[in-house]
């Protein structure tokens, strides 16, 4: 297995101004500032879904003032604000705004269940009134740009040149680079492969008002949505049942990875990958076993095409969220 390549003493070269880190997840936000002395003042909490469509972009400025508090450093003397978040993204103005499927309650409607009828959440435009500097990036681009600098997408040093970055937590992200080119997109949404299309089942209601596509399957939130009835109210009470002997679970666990590697499958033959890193909350915890389940749906198929492309849990472990905001800006 690979290790974790990146300590926590990471620094930026001495005399360099600090950065802000800001990592938006469907469930949590965090944010740290780095610099010289290391990565420091991480604070971090649940994703604002609540009030306007400005609320999530002033919880994070309110939360880079806080984590430059904790860290000694001024708002002022932040050189850059790297921000890696779930998306799509939609582009007002040229300007980011979120139209992500755990955040905004418009999407799907009343039957998600989130509390806001957001279509977009504002984002990046608040962000430009209160820092010079701003980077907004979907969190898949993030993590893969930290994973093939520091992490488990590179060799001897080198980053590879045909790898993708999976994560496999509250949602299903993807960030995917072929021939040594990060792909983005038109409005940088390149690598959303959480929303293809893998099913007619119709209990797989999905954030972005989908039915039956890969993250309204699997994903974290998923799984208390369509296996709470049997008592798996989250992904930890599934596998710790499974652990325990439930062969429900078990079975249910082995149908999730039947999902997840075909997408990984679909991913490597049309891509031609070299390796694939694969991170997030659902899969990092039970890495071990999930591993050589998602593997056997890629190993042995059209060998031509999946030879020589490798699975590995990510070289950032779950700090990789962190790292992928530091990226964009570092």
């Amino acid at each position: 297995m690979i290790q974790n390549v990146l300590s926590d003493g990471f620094q930026l070269p001495a005399g360099a101004a600090p950065v802000a880190c800001v990592d938006i997840g469907g469930t949590k936000v965090a944010v740290s500032i780095a610099d010289a002395l290391g990565v420091r003042g991480r604070v971090a909490e649940p994703t604002a879904k609540e009030g306007g469509r400005d609320a999530l972009a002033l919880q994070i400025i309110r939360l880079v003032g806080r984590s430059c508090q904790l860290a000694g450093v001024k708002s002022a003397d932040l050189s850059a604000v790297g921000v890696s978040s779930c998306g799509p993204f939609v582009l007002r103005d040229g300007l980011v705004e979120l139209a992500a499927p755990n955040i905004c309650g418009g999407l799907a409607g009343k039957a998600r269940g989130l509390p806001n009828d957001w279509t977009t959440a504002l984002l990046e435009a608040p962000l430009r009134q209160a820092f010079a500097n701003v980077r907004v990036e979907n969190d898949g681009i993030g993590a893969l740009e930290a994973e093939r600098r520091w992490g488990a997408l590179q060799i001897k040093g080198q980053p590879l040149s045909h790898c993708a970055y999976v994560t496999w937590s509250t949602g299903i992200g993807v960030g995917l680079c072929v021939d040594g080119h990060v792909l983005r997109g038109k409005n940088g949404n390149a690598g959303h492969a959480g929303h293809l299309f893998v099913s007619d089942n119709d209990d797989a209601l999905c954030g972005c008002g989908n039915v039956g596509d890969v993250e309204g399957l699997i994903a974290g939130n998923a799984i208390p949505r369509r296996f709470g009835h049997l008592g798996y109210t989250d992904s930890a009470t599934l596998f710790i049942a499974s652990y325990a002997g439930d062969t429900r679970a078990a079975a249910i666990i082995d149908e999730l990875c039947r999902v997840m590697g075909r997408t990984l499958y679909n991913l490597v033959v049309t891509l031609d990958l070299q390796r694939i890193s694969i991170g997030g909350s659902v899969f990092w915890h039970h890495r071990e076993l999930l591993i050589p389940k998602l593997q056997s749906h890629v190993r042995g198929k059209l060998a031509a095409l999946t030879d020589g492309c490798e699975l590995v849990p990510a070289g950032l472990g779950e700090r990789v969220g962190d790292f992928g905001a530091l990226a964009l800006v570092a």
